[in-house]
């Protein structure tokens, strides 16, 4: 409690927890949007629930593992080197969440696309309702894992009070479990949002595996293209519309005789 007053009084511990604060938001929207993708797939009256389950699982992993941040720590030191190049188990775990992020973005994708796909090894058969409950679950999980690391690595790297990295990460799953079900709903009535989110999904996956081989992507560049593609797909949506509309109020016109 006393170091939290002391924090308090500190303008650049303000400083360090709204950039903090900026950063753990922005990473959760790509987590937000993996758990509104996949739950859009399970029978409605399950989605919110699935998706409170998702959330608060990425609260408790970031959570513990802040409570072992010296650990985290020694993730980033290289553990095996293949072709000269050293990996640690941050980046074996980027890689490895990433190339799962890019399969199953491809694997939703072709879904979309093929009006009767086959199931694939988790008994996923496309459309809502077509996945198990326990199946959603565990996807979400292997994906808060990905996420909930970098995100810790990326707080360490920012501040190194403790007090700080959990007000932070408290905040965001705060803003997750208000924009959850918005989101969720969002996405599964505009099934064009739902290619966009995907395409989002198979770009962020490609960047962790990008990270993971020592790459270092400007999430900047990242997250404009992202808002941009986001605006494009607005004014479109905005469009369509219009000329619904325009089509309706044509029909209920009286003939002109």
């Amino acid at each position: 409690m006393d170091n939290l007053m002391v924090l308090a009084g500190d303008p650049a511990a303000w400083a360090a927890l709204g950039t903090l604060i900026a950063m753990e938001v922005i990473l959760g929207i790509d987590n937000l949007l993996f758990i509104s993708i996949l739950t859009n797939k399970l029978p409605e009256h399950q989605r919110a629930r699935a998706r409170m389950i998702g959330i608060g699982a990425a609260l408790g992993l970031r959570l513990v593992l802040l409570s072992l941040v010296f650990v985290i720590v020694q993730l980033t030191e290289p553990v095996v080197t293949l072709f000269g190049q050293g990996f640690s188990w941050r980046d074996i775990i980027l890689i490895a969440g990433g190339l799962f992020l890019v399969w199953k973005a491809t694997k939703e994708i072709h879904h979309n696309v093929d009006p009767h796909p086959g199931p694939d090894m988790f008994g996923d058969k496309g459309g809502a309702g077509s996945i198990g409950y326990a199946a959603a679950i565990g996807q979400i999980l292997v994906l808060d894992l990905v996420f909930s690391v970098d995100s810790i690595i990326t707080a360490v790297g920012m501040t190194e009070h403790v007090e700080i990295m959990v007000i932070a990460v408290l905040v965001t799953v705060i803003v997750m479990l208000v924009a959850a079900n918005p989101l969720g709903n969002f996405i599964s009535q505009n099934p064009t949002v739902v290619m966009l989110a995907l395409s989002f999904l198979l770009m962020i996956g490609m960047t962790l595996i990008a990270e993971g081989f020592g790459v270092k992507v400007p999430k900047g560049y990242i997250y404009a293209a992202m808002a941009f593609s986001a605006a494009v797909e607005a004014l479109n949506m905005m469009s369509r519309r219009a000329r619904t509309r325009q089509t309706e109020g044509e029909e209920r016109m009286p003939i002109q005789r």
